[in-house]
């Protein structure tokens, strides 16, 4: 199958979606976003003391996960 349009520039720096964190971008139809920002973004989730702590730290940065490739189009999140 041919592809019917490519982003590139051609250029060997590569190229961006986006000039900036409020510009809106999707995938796959769904609508356009902004770039989420969340608390455990900015978090080491192998940093913290207890496994208590790490489990929570890795559920948070999980759903963070998932919650971002949904609002992108990349994940399917529902039917």
């Amino acid at each position: 199958m041919a592809i019917a349009k490519q982003v590139s520039g051609g250029d060997p720096d590569g190229c961006s979606l986006g000039q900036s964190a409020t510009d809106k971008i999707s995938f796959y139809g769904a609508t356009p976003v902004v770039q989420r920002a969340a608390s455990i973004q900015g978090a080491s989730v192998v940093s913290v003391s207890s496994n208590i702590t790490i489990a929570a730290s890795l559920t948070a940065w999980i759903v963070e996960v998932t919650a971002t490739l949904n609002a992108l189009g990349i994940w399917k999140g529902s039917t």
